[in-house]
């Protein structure tokens, strides 16, 4: 019987042993080592930005007011920080409306794209210096502001409480959600509010660039997603979408648990 069970262990034994001999196995080119490396990088981030505070703000008090991260488009790039005024949210005149939020405007430089990396460290730096309500921080953004936003929104989505891309897109958007869709942002995204806005005749960026995008995310399970049309309006999308206090309104209906 001890003889027998040998006899039956033999085959599992010789599995095991060639699958041990393999591993330990050199490579075939005698020349050629394996290794591990190992490295620890410290980054290091800078942006200009403007800053509006909203009145009555003040630094001390236990009130905490709702943010808006804007982002702006390529024309506004360099190194005048105060060109990012031109539109969006800088240009408003909040004194007109008594406009609740604060409002932190990035300048991208020349040549550059709106990085994540950068855009997260802004934003842990001004909701550690200023009485942020961490829970009703919003995002914005227009043109390769709007490819910025559709970036961070859906790639940290626990980050914000709402959205509002405005005639933007997403390059290679889809291994990007394939990425989101499987590690642990999945259950903030189904619950991220945004709202798109694009121009029907945008000859810089086609509307079906927002399309898609909504389109993708009603099909994967978000649910609170809307596309707004401008059927005549062009690459400038933004000053009406801006103009249109229902915007700011609906930021604030949401908050991030």
């Amino acid at each position: 019987m001890r003889a027998l069970r040998l006899f039956c262990l033999l085959p599992l034994l010789f599995i095991l042993g060639a699958c041990s001999h393999l591993k330990d196995t050199p490579a075939m080119n005698p020349g050629q080592t394996a290794h591990q490396f190992y490295h620890e990088r410290k980054q290091v981030f800078t942006s200009d930005y403007l800053l509006f505070l909203p009145e009555g703000y003040a630094a001390g008090s236990a009130k905490r007011w709702p943010l808006i991260l804007f982002l702006h488009g390529a024309g506004e790039r360099g190194t005048n920080v105060w060109n990012v005024a031109k539109h969006g949210p800088p240009k408003l005149d909040t004194s007109a409306t008594n406009f609740p939020f604060i409002v932190v405007s990035p300048q991208c430089p020349d040549g550059k794209l709106w990085s994540n990396d950068l855009l997260l460290a802004l934003l842990d730096e001004i909701t550690q210096k200023y009485a942020v309500d961490t829970h009703r921080v919003y995002l914005t953004g227009l043109s390769m502001g709007g490819f910025g936003a559709w970036n961070l929104g859906l790639s940290y989505p626990e980050r914000f409480a709402a959205m509002a891309p405005i005639c933007g897109g997403g390059e290679l958007i889809t291994p990007l959600l394939t990425l989101v869709y499987n590690n642990e942002h999945t259950p903030f995204l189904k619950t991220l509010p945004i709202w798109a806005f694009h121009g029907g005749k945008d000859p810089v960026v086609p509307v079906q660039e927002s399309e898609r995008l909504v389109d993708y995310l009603k099909a994967h399970g978000v649910s609170d997603v809307k596309l707004t049309i401008y059927p005549e309006a062009q690459h400038d999308s933004w000053t009406q979408t801006y103009a249109n206090p229902e915007l700011f309104r609906w930021f604030l209906e949401h908050a991030r648990p």
